[in-house]
């Protein structure tokens, strides 16, 4: 049975009446053109489709629409402010850690969601909290630099 659901995404407020069961991911790309979350495994186990949901790290393809109801949905799409990259986003760009693109936006939102519970993670905390995370192409040195300069900028930033 069809259910009236309201979610914030990317500060937009929206109404979409469908099966709560129905995973978040399909809501996003098929009812609201949502694209920076992508299919991947489908079971929740590769990052792809990683949101942030109220701040936390959520895995779209896998989490029923119903429990996103009046929650904030951010993707890579509401990162930004403008023009200006969010630091985790340039740190991406910076360390070029990005190939064919497609795991990315699951990285960058599971970064941001690392940098927020602890602004200081070690090596050994990046990897294992990115651990959810597959990259094809095997850009994890790269990744693992990128969230390293985004730590030490939200450090610098947290300072002043």
């Amino acid at each position: 049975m069809d259910a009236r659901i309201t979610l914030i995404v990317n500060g937009q407020k929206t109404t979409v009446v469908t099966d709560p069961e129905r995973p978040l991911l399909e809501v996003l790309r098929e009812d609201l053109g949502v694209t920076g979350p992508k299919y991947g495994c489908g079971e929740g186990r590769c990052g792809a489709c990683t949101v942030l949901m109220d701040g936390q790290r959520a895995l779209s393809c896998s989490t029923p629409v119903g429990s996103a109801n009046d929650k904030e949905i951010t993707t890579i799409e509401g990162l930004a402010d403008g023009d200006r990259l969010h630091p985790v986003q340039q740190a991406f760009l910076d360390e070029g850690a990005i190939q064919c693109g497609y795991c990315t936006p699951g990285m960058i939102l599971s970064a941001v969601a690392l940098l927020e519970e602890n602004p200081r993670p070690t090596d050994e905390q990046i990897v294992e909290w990115m651990n959810g995370n597959i990259c094809r192409c095997n850009g994890y040195e790269k990744i693992l630099n990128a969230v390293r300069r985004a730590a030490s900028q939200v450090k610098e930033v947290k300072r002043s």
